[in-house]
């Protein structure tokens, strides 16, 4: 596996939520974004997009913690599978998990493409790595 492009996607999940240009330290400056399912379904393009997308979603949430538990290689390709927990914002203390996936696609040591879907086997199935 490559183990640089893990360790750029691994420091992207570890940028804090606030820091934007860590985030997107690694990210072509035309890097898309597409979202599988979800209230923001769709593909969204360059920093500024990607960034306001990821803000209207994160902000009805006061906990949203993504934990990387896997990485697979397939190509310039770096598949995730990340367990996430939420807590919704408006004074509610119950929390949900759920685990989804990413594709990353990285060339020349910057993320061009990253891919996310609503769960896991989706993910795998679409990178060709289902059983």
């Amino acid at each position: 596996m490559s183990q640089e492009n893990v360790e750029i996607v691994r420091r992207i999940y570890d940028a804090d939520r606030g820091d934007w240009d860590e985030v997107f330290r690694y990210a072509a400056p035309d890097i898309e974004v597409t979202f599988k399912a979800g209230p923001r379904a769709g593909t969204h393009r360059g920093r500024e997009e990607v960034q306001a997308v990821l803000e209207d979603v994160a902000a009805g949430f006061e906990v949203w913690i993504s934990e990387p538990v896997e990485f697979f290689e397939s190509g310039d390709r770096i598949v995730v599978i990340v367990d996430n927990r939420l807590r919704p914002k408006g004074g509610t203390s119950g929390e949900f998990e759920f685990r989804n996936g990413h594709i990353w696609t990285i060339r020349d040591g910057m993320v061009v493409s990253l891919l996310g879907f609503p769960t896991a086997e989706e993910t795998l199935e679409a990178a060709g790595l289902s059983e």
